[in-house]
Protein backbone atom coordinates (compact mmCIF):
# COMPACT_ATOMS: atom_id res chain seq x y z
CA UNK A 1 0.00 0.00 0.00
CA UNK A 2 1.46 3.04 -0.92
CA UNK A 3 1.39 6.31 1.24
CA UNK A 4 -1.22 7.72 -0.92
CA UNK A 5 -3.40 4.63 -0.75
CA UNK A 6 -3.07 4.50 3.32
CA UNK A 7 -4.55 8.23 3.64
CA UNK A 8 -7.37 7.76 1.71
CA UNK A 9 -8.02 4.02 3.20
CA UNK A 10 -11.04 5.13 5.62
CA UNK A 11 -12.54 7.06 2.37
CA UNK A 12 -12.06 4.27 0.78
CA UNK A 13 -14.38 2.12 3.00
CA UNK A 14 -16.90 4.60 2.95
CA UNK A 15 -17.04 4.79 -0.23
CA UNK A 16 -16.75 1.83 -1.38
CA UNK A 17 -19.71 0.77 1.08
CA UNK A 18 -22.02 3.55 -0.68
CA UNK A 19 -21.33 2.17 -4.03
CA UNK A 20 -18.96 4.96 -5.24
CA UNK A 21 -16.51 4.09 -8.50
CA UNK A 22 -13.26 3.69 -6.53
CA UNK A 23 -11.26 5.90 -9.36
CA UNK A 24 -12.63 8.78 -7.26
CA UNK A 25 -11.10 8.22 -4.36
CA UNK A 26 -7.96 9.53 -5.65
CA UNK A 27 -9.54 13.17 -6.22
CA UNK A 28 -9.36 13.68 -2.21
CA UNK A 29 -7.07 15.64 -0.79
CA UNK A 30 -6.61 17.38 3.08
CA UNK A 31 -4.94 20.31 4.09
CA UNK A 32 -4.43 21.99 7.52
CA UNK A 33 -4.51 20.20 10.76
CA UNK A 34 -7.66 19.38 13.06
CA UNK A 35 -7.59 17.77 16.87
CA UNK A 36 -10.42 15.08 17.32
CA UNK A 37 -8.15 13.69 20.46
CA UNK A 38 -5.34 10.89 20.63
CA UNK A 39 -7.97 8.29 21.99
CA UNK A 40 -7.72 4.64 21.46
CA UNK A 41 -10.28 4.58 18.45
CA UNK A 42 -9.72 6.38 15.10
CA UNK A 43 -11.82 9.30 15.25
CA UNK A 44 -9.81 11.89 13.37
CA UNK A 45 -9.78 9.22 10.36
CA UNK A 46 -13.82 8.51 10.97
CA UNK A 47 -14.46 12.45 10.82
CA UNK A 48 -12.22 12.93 7.67
CA UNK A 49 -13.60 9.82 5.95
CA UNK A 50 -17.15 10.47 6.30
CA UNK A 51 -16.86 14.02 5.40
CA UNK A 52 -14.62 13.31 2.20
CA UNK A 53 -17.33 10.61 0.96
CA UNK A 54 -19.92 13.13 1.13
CA UNK A 55 -18.14 15.75 -0.92
CA UNK A 56 -17.32 12.94 -3.52
CA UNK A 57 -20.82 12.01 -3.29
CA UNK A 58 -22.04 16.02 -3.77
CA UNK A 59 -19.45 16.46 -6.53
CA UNK A 60 -21.11 13.39 -8.37
CA UNK A 61 -24.03 14.65 -8.20
CA UNK A 62 -22.84 18.07 -9.75
CA UNK A 63 -21.16 15.97 -12.62
CA UNK A 64 -24.11 13.92 -13.53
CA UNK A 65 -26.39 17.11 -13.52
CA UNK A 66 -24.16 18.36 -15.81
CA UNK A 67 -24.63 16.00 -18.27
CA UNK A 68 -21.24 14.35 -17.35
CA UNK A 69 -20.21 11.10 -14.98
CA UNK A 70 -17.90 9.72 -12.53
CA UNK A 71 -14.68 11.14 -15.08
CA UNK A 72 -16.24 14.89 -14.56
CA UNK A 73 -16.39 15.06 -10.72
CA UNK A 74 -13.79 17.61 -9.60
CA UNK A 75 -11.33 17.43 -7.40
CA UNK A 76 -12.19 17.78 -3.36
CA UNK A 77 -10.06 19.28 -0.63
CA UNK A 78 -10.68 18.52 2.47
CA UNK A 79 -9.63 21.06 5.20
CA UNK A 80 -8.73 18.90 9.09
CA UNK A 81 -9.44 21.57 10.76
CA UNK A 82 -12.96 22.28 9.12
CA UNK A 83 -14.11 18.60 9.66
CA UNK A 84 -12.91 18.83 13.47
CA UNK A 85 -14.84 21.47 14.34
CA UNK A 86 -17.77 20.68 12.60
CA UNK A 87 -17.93 17.68 14.27
CA UNK A 88 -18.06 18.89 17.55
CA UNK A 89 -20.59 21.80 16.66
CA UNK A 90 -23.19 21.50 19.42
CA UNK A 91 -20.31 22.37 21.67
CA UNK A 92 -19.38 25.72 20.01
CA UNK A 93 -22.83 26.60 19.64
CA UNK A 94 -23.37 30.09 21.64
CA UNK A 95 -26.82 31.43 21.85
CA UNK A 96 -27.48 35.14 22.58
CA UNK A 97 -24.02 34.10 23.96
CA UNK A 98 -24.90 31.65 26.50
CA UNK A 99 -23.67 27.91 26.47
CA UNK A 100 -26.23 24.87 25.58
CA UNK A 101 -27.01 22.42 28.14
CA UNK A 102 -25.81 19.30 26.39
CA UNK A 103 -26.51 16.69 28.74
CA UNK A 104 -29.15 17.11 31.84
CA UNK A 105 -28.04 16.48 35.41
CA UNK A 106 -29.83 12.37 34.83
CA UNK A 107 -27.55 11.73 32.01
CA UNK A 108 -24.60 10.12 32.29
CA UNK A 109 -22.86 6.77 33.73
CA UNK A 110 -23.76 5.62 36.84
CA UNK A 111 -21.69 2.79 38.95
CA UNK A 112 -24.39 -0.44 39.38
CA UNK A 113 -23.62 -3.33 41.42
CA UNK A 114 -22.09 -5.39 38.21
CA UNK A 115 -20.67 -2.34 36.60
CA UNK A 116 -21.75 0.80 34.90
CA UNK A 117 -25.01 2.20 33.39
CA UNK A 118 -25.71 5.19 30.62
CA UNK A 119 -28.75 6.50 31.18
CA UNK A 120 -30.04 9.56 29.23
CA UNK A 121 -32.60 12.10 30.33
CA UNK A 122 -32.08 15.21 28.13
CA UNK A 123 -35.85 15.27 27.18
CA UNK A 124 -38.09 15.77 30.20
CA UNK A 125 -40.23 12.95 29.37
CA UNK A 126 -37.37 10.50 29.04
CA UNK A 127 -36.51 12.39 32.62
CA UNK A 128 -39.72 11.89 33.69
CA UNK A 129 -39.81 7.74 32.75
CA UNK A 130 -36.38 7.21 34.24
CA UNK A 131 -37.93 8.65 37.50
CA UNK A 132 -41.11 6.61 37.36
CA UNK A 133 -38.55 3.18 36.35
CA UNK A 134 -36.68 3.64 39.15
CA UNK A 135 -39.26 5.17 41.73
CA UNK A 136 -36.96 8.27 42.58
CA UNK A 137 -37.91 10.37 45.04
CA UNK A 138 -37.01 13.06 43.59
CA UNK A 139 -34.85 14.18 40.17
CA UNK A 140 -31.61 14.49 41.21
CA UNK A 141 -28.29 12.83 40.91
CA UNK A 142 -28.22 11.51 44.26
CA UNK A 143 -31.41 9.88 43.66
CA UNK A 144 -30.16 8.03 40.32
CA UNK A 145 -26.72 6.87 42.40
CA UNK A 146 -28.90 5.31 45.53
CA UNK A 147 -31.46 3.69 43.10
CA UNK A 148 -29.16 1.80 40.50
CA UNK A 149 -26.47 1.18 43.42
CA UNK A 150 -28.28 -2.04 44.48
CA UNK A 151 -29.04 -3.54 41.11
CA UNK A 152 -27.42 -4.90 38.26
CA UNK A 153 -26.88 -2.72 34.90
CA UNK A 154 -29.28 -4.48 33.05
CA UNK A 155 -31.80 -4.85 35.58
CA UNK A 156 -31.69 -0.93 35.52
CA UNK A 157 -31.19 -0.61 31.73
CA UNK A 158 -34.91 -3.13 31.83
CA UNK A 159 -36.68 -1.11 33.86
CA UNK A 160 -35.95 2.34 31.91
CA UNK A 161 -36.87 1.30 28.82
CA UNK A 162 -40.10 -0.99 30.18
CA UNK A 163 -40.69 2.90 31.39
CA UNK A 164 -40.37 4.29 28.20
CA UNK A 165 -36.82 5.87 29.47
CA UNK A 166 -33.17 5.56 28.32
CA UNK A 167 -30.34 3.96 29.91
CA UNK A 168 -27.98 0.82 28.72
CA UNK A 169 -25.60 -1.02 30.18
CA UNK A 170 -22.11 -0.28 29.64
CA UNK A 171 -20.59 -3.56 26.97
CA UNK A 172 -17.30 -4.68 28.00
CA UNK A 173 -16.80 -6.08 24.73
CA UNK A 174 -17.64 -4.86 21.08
CA UNK A 175 -21.11 -5.17 19.77
CA UNK A 176 -21.68 -7.88 16.88
CA UNK A 177 -20.82 -6.38 13.70
CA UNK A 178 -23.27 -4.24 11.81
CA UNK A 179 -22.81 -2.90 7.82
CA UNK A 180 -22.34 0.67 7.34
CA UNK A 181 -24.91 1.00 4.47
CA UNK A 182 -27.44 -1.17 4.19
CA UNK A 183 -28.86 -0.50 0.83
CA UNK A 184 -32.62 -2.21 0.81
CA UNK A 185 -34.84 -2.12 -2.27
CA UNK A 186 -35.20 -0.52 -5.37
CA UNK A 187 -38.18 0.48 -6.91
CA UNK A 188 -37.41 0.33 -10.79
CA UNK A 189 -38.94 3.88 -11.20
CA UNK A 190 -36.97 7.00 -11.31
CA UNK A 191 -37.54 10.20 -10.17
CA UNK A 192 -38.24 13.70 -11.03
CA UNK A 193 -35.40 14.82 -13.56
CA UNK A 194 -33.65 17.49 -11.70
CA UNK A 195 -31.65 19.35 -15.04
CA UNK A 196 -28.46 21.49 -14.41
CA UNK A 197 -27.60 22.75 -10.99
CA UNK A 198 -25.87 25.92 -9.77
CA UNK A 199 -22.34 26.15 -8.96
CA UNK A 200 -21.54 24.77 -5.48
CA UNK A 201 -25.14 23.47 -5.06
CA UNK A 202 -25.60 20.48 -6.65
CA UNK A 203 -28.58 19.66 -5.13
CA UNK A 204 -30.90 22.40 -6.15
CA UNK A 205 -34.00 22.09 -6.53
CA UNK A 206 -34.61 18.84 -4.88
CA UNK A 207 -37.30 18.50 -1.96
CA UNK A 208 -36.24 16.66 1.08
CA UNK A 209 -38.96 15.68 3.65
CA UNK A 210 -36.80 15.72 7.59
CA UNK A 211 -38.37 13.39 9.80
CA UNK A 212 -35.36 13.41 12.14
CA UNK A 213 -34.14 14.50 15.50
CA UNK A 214 -31.72 15.46 17.39
CA UNK A 215 -28.26 14.99 16.03
CA UNK A 216 -27.35 12.40 13.36
CA UNK A 217 -30.52 12.83 10.94
CA UNK A 218 -30.65 16.82 11.34
CA UNK A 219 -26.62 16.75 10.75
CA UNK A 220 -27.50 14.70 7.38
CA UNK A 221 -30.31 16.82 5.91
CA UNK A 222 -28.71 20.68 7.25
CA UNK A 223 -25.99 19.50 4.64
CA UNK A 224 -28.43 18.52 2.19
CA UNK A 225 -29.81 22.22 2.60
CA UNK A 226 -26.72 23.73 2.50
CA UNK A 227 -25.99 22.24 -0.66
CA UNK A 228 -28.63 23.62 -2.40
CA UNK A 229 -31.38 21.22 -1.25
CA UNK A 230 -35.26 22.89 0.26
CA UNK A 231 -35.78 20.73 3.73
CA UNK A 232 -38.57 20.76 5.37
CA UNK A 233 -38.21 19.10 9.19
CA UNK A 234 -41.79 18.01 10.13
CA UNK A 235 -42.20 16.86 13.97
CA UNK A 236 -45.41 15.82 15.81
CA UNK A 237 -46.49 18.28 17.94
CA UNK A 238 -47.15 16.66 21.40
CA UNK A 239 -42.91 15.91 20.89
CA UNK A 240 -41.28 19.19 21.60
CA UNK A 241 -37.53 19.44 20.25
CA UNK A 242 -34.62 21.08 22.74
CA UNK A 243 -34.29 24.97 21.17
CA UNK A 244 -30.70 24.39 21.85
CA UNK A 245 -30.29 20.78 19.55
CA UNK A 246 -32.69 22.99 16.75
CA UNK A 247 -30.22 26.23 16.99
CA UNK A 248 -27.12 23.81 15.92
CA UNK A 249 -28.95 21.59 13.58
CA UNK A 250 -31.59 23.78 12.10
CA UNK A 251 -29.27 25.72 9.42
CA UNK A 252 -30.15 25.00 5.72
CA UNK A 253 -34.13 23.98 6.70
CA UNK A 254 -37.36 25.30 7.82
CA UNK A 255 -39.36 23.33 10.48
CA UNK A 256 -43.23 22.91 10.64
CA UNK A 257 -45.44 20.12 12.92
CA UNK A 258 -48.20 18.17 11.99
CA UNK A 259 -49.71 15.32 13.68
CA UNK A 260 -50.34 12.19 11.09
CA UNK A 261 -53.16 10.97 13.52
CA UNK A 262 -55.39 13.66 12.26
CA UNK A 263 -56.70 13.69 9.12
CA UNK A 264 -56.10 17.44 8.00
CA UNK A 265 -52.40 17.38 9.01
CA UNK A 266 -51.90 13.66 7.31
CA UNK A 267 -53.23 14.76 3.96
CA UNK A 268 -50.92 18.26 4.14
CA UNK A 269 -48.13 15.36 5.06
CA UNK A 270 -49.19 13.26 2.36
CA UNK A 271 -49.33 16.53 -0.64
CA UNK A 272 -45.96 17.45 0.57
CA UNK A 273 -44.79 13.19 -0.21
CA UNK A 274 -46.26 13.81 -3.51
CA UNK A 275 -43.98 16.27 -4.22
CA UNK A 276 -41.10 15.43 -2.43
CA UNK A 277 -37.87 13.62 -3.68
CA UNK A 278 -36.19 12.31 -0.15
CA UNK A 279 -37.59 11.11 2.76
CA UNK A 280 -34.69 11.01 5.42
CA UNK A 281 -36.15 9.41 8.88
CA UNK A 282 -35.02 8.79 12.13
CA UNK A 283 -37.53 7.60 14.11
CA UNK A 284 -37.05 3.76 15.99
CA UNK A 285 -38.01 0.69 13.56
CA UNK A 286 -41.67 0.65 13.16
CA UNK A 287 -42.56 3.91 14.37
CA UNK A 288 -43.67 5.63 11.01
CA UNK A 289 -45.43 1.97 10.07
CA UNK A 290 -47.57 2.49 12.36
CA UNK A 291 -49.15 5.18 10.43
CA UNK A 292 -48.98 3.90 6.92
CA UNK A 293 -45.39 6.14 5.92
CA UNK A 294 -42.65 3.16 7.03
CA UNK A 295 -39.68 3.03 4.26
CA UNK A 296 -42.05 0.18 2.01
CA UNK A 297 -45.03 1.90 1.98
CA UNK A 298 -43.35 4.81 0.77
CA UNK A 299 -41.57 3.40 -2.07
CA UNK A 300 -45.04 1.52 -3.37
CA UNK A 301 -46.91 5.15 -3.29
CA UNK A 302 -44.62 7.23 -4.63
CA UNK A 303 -41.75 5.07 -6.06
CA UNK A 304 -39.09 7.73 -7.60
CA UNK A 305 -38.63 8.58 -4.01
CA UNK A 306 -34.98 8.38 -2.30
CA UNK A 307 -35.95 7.03 1.24
CA UNK A 308 -32.76 7.27 3.66
CA UNK A 309 -33.72 5.53 7.47
CA UNK A 310 -31.61 5.65 10.37
CA UNK A 311 -31.95 3.91 13.55
CA UNK A 312 -29.91 3.31 16.44
CA UNK A 313 -28.93 -0.52 17.61
CA UNK A 314 -28.82 -1.76 13.61
CA UNK A 315 -31.12 -2.86 11.29
CA UNK A 316 -29.79 -6.32 12.23
CA UNK A 317 -29.73 -5.83 16.02
CA UNK A 318 -30.93 -9.00 17.85
CA UNK A 319 -34.14 -9.39 20.15
CA UNK A 320 -35.51 -5.99 21.57
CA UNK A 321 -32.96 -3.68 20.35
CA UNK A 322 -34.00 -4.03 16.93
CA UNK A 323 -37.26 -1.50 17.93
CA UNK A 324 -35.67 0.37 20.82
CA UNK A 325 -34.64 3.94 20.50
CA UNK A 326 -31.12 5.39 21.27
CA UNK A 327 -28.74 8.19 21.13
CA UNK A 328 -24.51 8.27 20.51
CA UNK A 329 -23.95 8.31 24.18
CA UNK A 330 -25.81 5.03 24.46
CA UNK A 331 -24.36 3.11 21.51
CA UNK A 332 -21.44 3.92 22.72
CA UNK A 333 -21.85 2.28 25.90
CA UNK A 334 -24.22 -0.67 24.84
CA UNK A 335 -21.31 -1.17 22.11
CA UNK A 336 -18.58 -1.49 23.83
CA UNK A 337 -16.73 1.86 23.25
CA UNK A 338 -17.20 3.17 26.22
CA UNK A 339 -15.29 0.56 28.22
CA UNK A 340 -12.68 0.78 25.56
CA UNK A 341 -12.62 4.82 26.63
CA UNK A 342 -12.24 3.97 29.71
CA UNK A 343 -10.46 4.84 32.47
CA UNK A 344 -7.39 2.50 34.27
CA UNK A 345 -9.79 2.09 37.60
CA UNK A 346 -12.66 0.93 35.08
CA UNK A 347 -14.48 3.96 34.59
CA UNK A 348 -16.14 4.24 31.41
CA UNK A 349 -15.08 6.78 29.18
CA UNK A 350 -16.54 8.66 25.55
CA UNK A 351 -15.33 9.81 22.27
CA UNK A 352 -13.59 12.95 22.13
CA UNK A 353 -16.93 13.89 19.65
CA UNK A 354 -20.43 12.17 19.25
CA UNK A 355 -18.83 10.75 16.73
CA UNK A 356 -21.26 8.34 15.49
CA UNK A 357 -24.06 10.75 15.26
CA UNK A 358 -22.01 13.49 13.09
CA UNK A 359 -20.58 10.66 11.17
CA UNK A 360 -23.54 8.69 10.43
CA UNK A 361 -25.20 12.07 9.57
CA UNK A 362 -22.28 12.62 6.25
CA UNK A 363 -22.84 9.00 5.59
CA UNK A 364 -26.29 9.68 5.53
CA UNK A 365 -25.88 12.64 3.34
CA UNK A 366 -23.90 10.95 1.38
CA UNK A 367 -26.09 7.89 0.48
CA UNK A 368 -28.74 10.46 -0.85
CA UNK A 369 -26.88 12.34 -3.12
CA UNK A 370 -25.69 9.30 -4.80
CA UNK A 371 -29.18 7.96 -4.95
CA UNK A 372 -30.33 11.29 -6.35
CA UNK A 373 -27.12 11.01 -8.89
CA UNK A 374 -28.12 7.53 -9.93
CA UNK A 375 -32.22 8.59 -10.66
CA UNK A 376 -33.77 8.27 -7.20
CA UNK A 377 -36.29 5.24 -6.81
CA UNK A 378 -34.79 3.47 -3.94
CA UNK A 379 -34.26 2.66 0.08
CA UNK A 380 -31.26 3.26 2.23
CA UNK A 381 -30.18 2.45 5.76
CA UNK A 382 -27.75 3.56 7.98
CA UNK A 383 -27.51 3.58 11.62
CA UNK A 384 -25.38 4.06 14.63
CA UNK A 385 -24.26 0.84 15.58
CA UNK A 386 -22.72 0.21 12.08
CA UNK A 387 -20.94 3.50 12.09
CA UNK A 388 -19.59 1.85 15.71
CA UNK A 389 -18.81 -1.36 13.96
CA UNK A 390 -17.12 0.62 11.25
CA UNK A 391 -14.66 2.79 14.08
CA UNK A 392 -14.00 -0.80 15.95
CA UNK A 393 -13.41 -3.18 12.90
CA UNK A 394 -12.79 -1.26 9.63
CA UNK A 395 -10.98 2.16 10.46
CA UNK A 396 -6.96 2.51 11.36
CA UNK A 397 -4.78 5.08 12.33
CA UNK A 398 -3.75 6.90 9.14
CA UNK A 399 -1.41 10.19 8.75
CA UNK A 400 -2.68 13.46 8.42
CA UNK A 401 -3.25 14.32 4.80
CA UNK A 402 -0.45 15.73 2.33
CA UNK A 403 -0.89 19.58 2.17
CA UNK A 404 -2.51 21.50 -0.68
CA UNK A 405 -1.95 24.61 -0.35
CA UNK A 406 -1.79 27.17 2.38
CA UNK A 407 -3.53 25.42 5.86
CA UNK A 408 -6.22 27.91 6.34
CA UNK A 409 -6.24 27.25 10.94
CA UNK A 410 -4.00 28.80 12.88
CA UNK A 411 -0.07 28.76 11.96
CA UNK A 412 1.33 25.51 13.57
CA UNK A 413 -1.95 23.73 15.37
CA UNK A 414 -5.65 23.56 15.54
CA UNK A 415 -7.79 26.29 16.10
CA UNK A 416 -11.82 26.53 16.29
CA UNK A 417 -11.48 30.15 15.60
CA UNK A 418 -11.73 30.15 11.59
CA UNK A 419 -14.68 28.09 11.14
CA UNK A 420 -16.86 29.62 13.62
CA UNK A 421 -19.19 32.23 12.28
CA UNK A 422 -21.94 34.42 13.67
CA UNK A 423 -25.75 34.17 12.42
CA UNK A 424 -28.80 35.74 13.14
CA UNK A 425 -31.72 33.24 13.78
CA UNK A 426 -34.75 32.63 14.98
CA UNK A 427 -33.43 32.40 18.86
CA UNK A 428 -31.21 35.35 18.59
CA UNK A 429 -27.63 35.94 17.29
CA UNK A 430 -25.83 32.43 17.05
CA UNK A 431 -22.13 31.80 17.34
CA UNK A 432 -21.34 28.23 15.01
CA UNK A 433 -19.81 25.75 13.31
CA UNK A 434 -19.08 26.27 9.60
CA UNK A 435 -20.13 23.47 7.21
CA UNK A 436 -16.86 21.85 5.87
CA UNK A 437 -19.00 22.56 2.70
CA UNK A 438 -19.44 26.28 2.55
CA UNK A 439 -21.72 28.69 4.65
CA UNK A 440 -25.59 28.55 5.60
CA UNK A 441 -27.23 31.84 4.00
CA UNK A 442 -29.36 32.23 7.54
CA UNK A 443 -29.74 30.95 10.35
CA UNK A 444 -32.18 28.51 11.49
CA UNK A 445 -36.13 29.47 12.18
CA UNK A 446 -37.91 28.38 15.39
CA UNK A 447 -38.62 25.18 15.81
CA UNK A 448 -42.14 24.51 14.56
CA UNK A 449 -42.83 28.14 13.53
CA UNK A 450 -42.57 27.26 9.20
CA UNK A 451 -45.52 26.53 7.48
CA UNK A 452 -45.93 22.73 6.31
CA UNK A 453 -45.26 23.31 2.42
CA UNK A 454 -42.25 23.41 0.14
CA UNK A 455 -40.44 26.42 -1.48
CA UNK A 456 -41.31 27.01 -5.28
CA UNK A 457 -38.93 25.26 -7.79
Amino acid sequence: MTIGEERSNGTAQAWEALGGAPELVGRVRHRGVGDLGQGPLPVAELARATVAACGLAAGELAAVRAGGGARDVAPLVVDEGAVATAFVSERHLRVEGRAPVTFAPLSGFWRTADGWVRTHANYPHHEAALVRALRLPSATPEAVRAAVGGRTAVEVQELAYGEGGLAVAVAREYGEPQPLLEPVRESGARGRPLGAAPAGRPAAGVRVLDLTRVIAGPVATRTLGLLGADVLRIDPPGLPESDDAYADTGFGKRSALLDLAEAEDRAVFEGLLAEADVVVTGYRPGALERYGFGARELLERWPGLVVAELCAWGWRARGPWAGRRGFDSLVQAGYGIAAACGEPGGEPGVLPAQALDHGTGYLVAAGVLRALAQGGGRGLRFSLAGTASWLVRGLGREPVGEPVGAPVGAAGGYSAEPWLRVTPSGYGVLRHAASPFGEWALGPSRWGADRAGWLPR
